[in-house]
């Protein structure tokens, strides 16, 4: 259950101001049809993060204890001061292909842009973490949901009403402390 929580957490709060939850608002103030852009969402989450859940998983078979734990520990480090640099969402990364419709221009648009991004990198240390990598990644995905349906029936209004650099804080506080518990050989954080 901790995986699942922890998961949940991390990338719910990481997710706020991420570059993808940008790509929710664009598309939705686009297509302004929520229930594909959502499915779409869902989909390309499960594939992204299942992926990087998979690799997470595999590194602990590759890597033993002593290397995974400074590997992760740094990792999470590396998290904390990453959360501290704002996404921008490129005009690349919003082109639409006007022949995918509106879930698989979501599809497409929001796997790739979660390609090398803070909550897939996030998804890959949590699966190498935990011992139960799918809970990760149905936490990761948990969390995506939680930070982009909103973006999604709210859009841009929302957005400015949140206090990023606060948000962004408190998510590299939290990767912060998973690096430092992780270095220190804690294996319980909750």
């Amino acid at each position: 259950m901790e995986a699942l929580l922890m998961s949940t957490g991390v990338v719910a709060l990481a997710e706020i101001g991420d570059k993808t939850q940008l790509l929710a608002f664009v598309l939705a103030a686009r297509f302004k049809r929520p229930a594909p852009i959502i499915l779409g969402i869902l989909a390309a989450t499960i594939v992204n993060h299942g992926a990087a859940g998979a690799l997470g998983a595999w590194i602990t078979s590759v890597l033993s204890p002593e290397v995974l734990r400074w590997t992760l520990g740094l990792s999470f480090l590396g998290m904390a001061a990453w959360m501290l640099v704002p996404d921008k969402l490129d005009d690349e990364d919003t082109r639409i292909n006007g022949r995918l419709g509106v879930f698989g221009t979501t599809l497409v648009t929001f796997f790739l842009a979660e390609m090398g991004d803070k909550t897939q990198i996030a998804t890959v240390a949590m699966a190498a973490h935990y011992p139960q990598p799918l809970l990760v990644v149905a936490g990761t995905t948990l969390g995506m949901l939680i930070a982009d349906v909103p973006a999604v029936f709210v859009g841009d209004r929302f957005a400015k009403k949140i206090p990023m650099k606060l948000v962004h804080g408190v998510a590299a506080a939290m990767f912060a402390l998973m690096g430092v518990l992780a270095l220190l050989k804690v294996d319980r954080w909750l």
